[in-house]
């Protein structure tokens, strides 16, 4: 399989899963204070990146 449609494939199933447990954790964060839910939904809006980034990374490094 190229390694462009694994990653494609890698980095959905990923983001499907990080929304299902974002979205778990949102429920149990919206009744606390506000100042508990900003850095938690700032978190949630950024921690995606970095593993997306790695994946991206290694699809578009050359093949040996």
């Amino acid at each position: 399989m190229p390694r462009i449609l694994l990653a494609c494939l890698a980095g959905f199933l990923f983001l499907l899963l990080y929304l299902v447990a974002v979205l778990r954790i949102a429920d149990l964060v919206l009744g606390l204070h506000w100042a508990l839910q900003v850095p938690f939904f700032m978190l949630a809006g950024f921690v995606w990146v970095f593993p997306i980034r790695a994946l991206m990374i290694w699809a578009a490094r050359p093949q040996r």
